[in-house]
């Protein structure tokens, strides 16, 4: 039975060609053959022997099985790959496309995964938890159920398929792929080992898009309709059986153009598309097969941080890391390298576990004090634990994101994309707008200067006795308050990036266009306004609109949209709370207080530039030390501007 479904038409007939794929003599037609068994013999010895290869025998002979050459493994060459804690060692070599599996996880969908953070998360839906490492071996172990790790590879596979098609069939891809094994600790009745992208996911789906289920031992045939091949068709088959349906695949290829030799538009239809086929079946791949940490007391703990940021500096092809996704991966590293290195307290791994949100938080929110059903809540905890100000801890995250001095900026990627983790099940076109409101800057310094614990506000009369207490200038109290109401107002709608209409609502009069977070300080800092963000809390959980402070006291505004309070929020940001002090045209006072936040948001711009300089540098291998004459001019304006700040300011305290 044929493995290629063909359509009655085809539009697409220009006479596609088998590319050879052979390495050495080509004076022979090619025809493309599955080499047998016997053929993998001498590499598997070769590679169980080598020194660097630090894989089990099973992943072993996935390599030698997979191989399109075989014998070329025997004596191969292996590259080392330098990564943030060490080394790895890569086999590069061109594989069998489906003795391959896609990313259990595609790290590129950080951003639009379920986790189990957020109450509302199904169990269809949600992400894995993070794969640990082996104990001996350079693997990745997944503790999932089979059946979750099925389902999420899939859907990860088909969203790649559907956002990022390549082409691919009418060339071989020559891009490589890149694969790490895969151990499943939980594999039920099936194979408990794979070789898993980490890198590629998009090439392998468009290679697989048009190849059917055959009739085989994947699954009962007895649909109308083969589906199409996904990962876990394949990943059901042991070994031996998932090289013979390649095999089948292949021969039954070559089978259709064989028999298909006439000019008719059907016969060159089925010609063409068995030979896009053949041209998929094969990639170029690296797998990492060895791994040497910088601390040789680690062993293979950082494997999968060492796996991850190898992904992280090699995504600069066709298609990038969305800036979220960045964010979600680097999260991981910042909060995995703090567990390690021992910076998350002595309940560091309940910590952990609710800082990543990927299980279920539920106790361990409640051994920390907090009420898990208050999905702001685990929020802040994440605004607090990710400001916090210890040295070691900023030299970690420090480290993580490429800076050479940590600012609070910097923090804010990464705690945003841990925070709604707890809002994950929203609607996209709900949770992007959300989304660009925090990254716009949803933190500000004094989270930084000073120590604040997030404490189980989690009912109205615990928002008042913190309310009394910000109103005393208990300076923790304020800044939990600020950031329960920020997260609160952010998620539910009603403080957002400012809208082009934002002063046609408060008549015309300048708002504050700042982040939500200088917002939210700047309201913070008024009496009108700690009422406005304490009430907003319980309204808004109580599935109320928050209520406006007018003629000295709380009241309800009919009518008003998120985009109304808005404005005014962001109006009484820049002009306060009583109408009489609205005013277009600022005091001589004000105009020096923004120019000073100006000239300091400036100089927090240019240092966030050259840290980008210096990571470029580093990227790209730069070691020659720039001229004199071209960072003289640099130099010196930064020498007249230290003067010249000198002179208005107070001497440094000592």
């Amino acid at each position: 039975m044929s493995t290629i479904d063909i359509p009655d038409e085809h539009d697409d007939i220009d006479g596609i060609e088998v590319i050879d794929i052979r390495s050495g003599d080509r004076s022979t037609p090619f025809e493309h053959r599955v080499e047998p068994v016997s053929k993998t013999t001498k590499a598997i010895k070769f590679l169980e022997s080598h020194p660097d290869v630090q894989i089990s025998s099973a992943a072993v002979r996935r390599i030698a099985f997979g191989a399109v050459e075989p014998g070329l493994l025997e004596g191969a060459r292996l590259e080392r790959h330098r990564v943030e804690t060490g080394w790895l060692s890569v086999l590069t070599y061109r594989a069998y496309t489906l003795l391959l599996s896609p990313a259990i996880e595609n790290d590129r969908l950080l951003d639009e995964a379920h986790y189990a953070a957020d109450p509302d998360t199904s169990d269809q839906q949600r992400v894995l938890s993070m794969p640990t490492a082996h104990d001996t071996d350079a693997t990745l172990v997944y503790a999932d159920a089979m059946d979750d790790l099925l389902a999420a590879i899939d859907r990860a596979s088909k969203s790649v398929r559907k956002n990022n098609p390549q082409e691919v069939g009418r060339r071989i891809v020559e891009r490589p792929l890149t694969a790490v094994p895969a151990t499943f600790l939980n594999p039920g009745r099936h194979p408990d080992d794979d070789l898993s992208l980490v890198d590629g996911n998009s090439r392998w789906a468009s290679c697989s898009a048009d190849i059917k289920v055959p009739a085989s031992s994947i699954r009962p045939t007895n649909a109308k309709d083969p589906d199409s091949l996904l990962p876990s068709h394949l990943m059901r088959l042991p070994l031996a059986e998932r090289r013979d349906l390649v095999r089948e695949i292949v021969k039954n290829a070559h089978r259709d153009i064989n028999a298909n030799t006439g000019t008719s538009r059907a016969a060159r239809a089925k010609r063409d598309q068995a030979a896009r086929l053949l041209n998929a079946m094969t990639v170029p791949v690296q797998v990492i097969v060895g791994y040497t940490d910088d601390h040789p007391t680690m062993g293979m703990g950082r494997f999968p941080v060492a796996v991850r940021s190898l992904l992280m500096r090699m995504n600069i092809g066709v298609r990038e890391f969305k800036e979220p996704s960045k964010n979600g991966v680097t999260a991981e590293e910042i909060v995995t390298a703090l567990f390690d290195a021992g910076e998350l307290g002595d309940n560091a791994q309940v910590v952990r576990d609710v800082l990543l949100g990927r299980t279920d938080v539920t106790d361990a929110m409640k051994s920390l004090g907090l009420n898990p059903a208050l999905r702001d809540l685990r929020f802040t905890f994440v605004v607090q634990q990710l400001t916090r100000k210890e040295p070691r801890l900023n030299a970690v995250m420090a480290a993580k994101l490429d800076k050479r001095s940590l600012q609070v900026t910097h923090r804010s990627g990464p705690i945003v994309e841990l925070g709604l983790r707890s809002y994950s099940s929203l609607p996209k076109e709900k949770l992007a707008p959300v989304r660009t409101a925090l990254d716009t800057g949803c933190l500000w310094q004094a989270l930084a200067d000073h120590e604040w614990p997030v404490e189980n506000i989690d009912n109205d009369k615990a928002v008042d006795d913190l309310l009394e207490r910000a109103d005393n200038d208990d300076i923790p109290a304020r800044l939990l308050l600020g950031v329960l109401a920020m997260v609160t107002l952010v998620t539910s709608g009603y403080l957002l990036a400012p809208g082009g209409s934002a002063e046609q609502i408060v008549g015309n009069i300048k708002v504050m266009r700042a982040g939500v977070g200088t917002v939210i300080k700047t309201v913070l800092d008024t009496k009108e306004g700690r009422q406005v963000l304490a009430d907003a809390i319980k309204r808004i959980r109580a599935g109320l609109h928050p209520r406006w402070w007018a003629d000295g006291h709380l009241v309800e505004q009919d009518g008003w949209k998120g985009s109304d309070f808005n404005a005014h929020l962001r109006l009484a940001a820049n002009h306060g709370f009583a109408r009489e002090g609205y005013q277009n045209d600022p005091t001589a006072t004000e105009l020096e207080d923004k120019a000073l936040t100006a000239f300091q948001t400036s100089l927090t711009a240019a240092s966030a530039d050259l840290d980008d300089l210096i990571a470029l540098r580093k990227m790209n291998g730069t070691t020659t030390e720039l001229s004199w004459t071209v960072v003289e001019p640099s130099f010196k304006q930064l020498s007249f501007m230290g003067n010249d700040l000198a002179r208005i300011a107070e001497g440094e305290p000592r």
